[in-house]
């Protein structure tokens, strides 16, 4: 949570017009990009428990 929260803290602004963004996108690259995150999540826990 300390990482997520440092956009937020360093530039307030940019990460609300990121949030514009994201709030105006459609479905599917959305799910993409959750999917992709997901994945490249479950490597890192793979790699960090190997």
């Amino acid at each position: 949570m300390i990482l997520e929260g440092i956009p937020y803290f360093v530039a307030p602004d940019k990460m609300r017009d990121w949030i514009i963004k994201v709030a105006e996108m459609s479905d599917r690259p959305l799910r993409q990009t959750g999917f992709v995150l997901m994945f490249l999540g479950l490597v890192v826990v793979y790699m960090v428990r190997s």
